[in-house]
């Protein structure tokens, strides 16, 4: 059988490492986000669910965080 070589160019981690990341800081945001608004299966769907970014960036343009004024 042919495994092939796994390697990984400079050109691909370029790009993997940072949309990593934002995928790490979105999914974080999200998920504290939905836990703060008690929001339980927004919270599990986000937990189990791995979109590459996609359903945690959804749900941050969907349920935007409330602003409240501080007097």
């Amino acid at each position: 059988m042919f495994y092939g070589n796994w390697e990984m160019s400079p050109q691909v981690l370029k790009w993997l490492i940072p949309l990593g990341i934002l995928d790490l800081v979105l999914k974080s945001l999200s998920l504290w986000q939905a836990a703060r608004k008690g929001q339980k299966w927004w919270f599990i769907a986000l937990l189990l669910v791995n979109s590459a970014g996609i359903l945690p960036g959804v749900y941050l343009l969907t349920h935007p965080e409330k602003k409240t004024r501080r007097q």
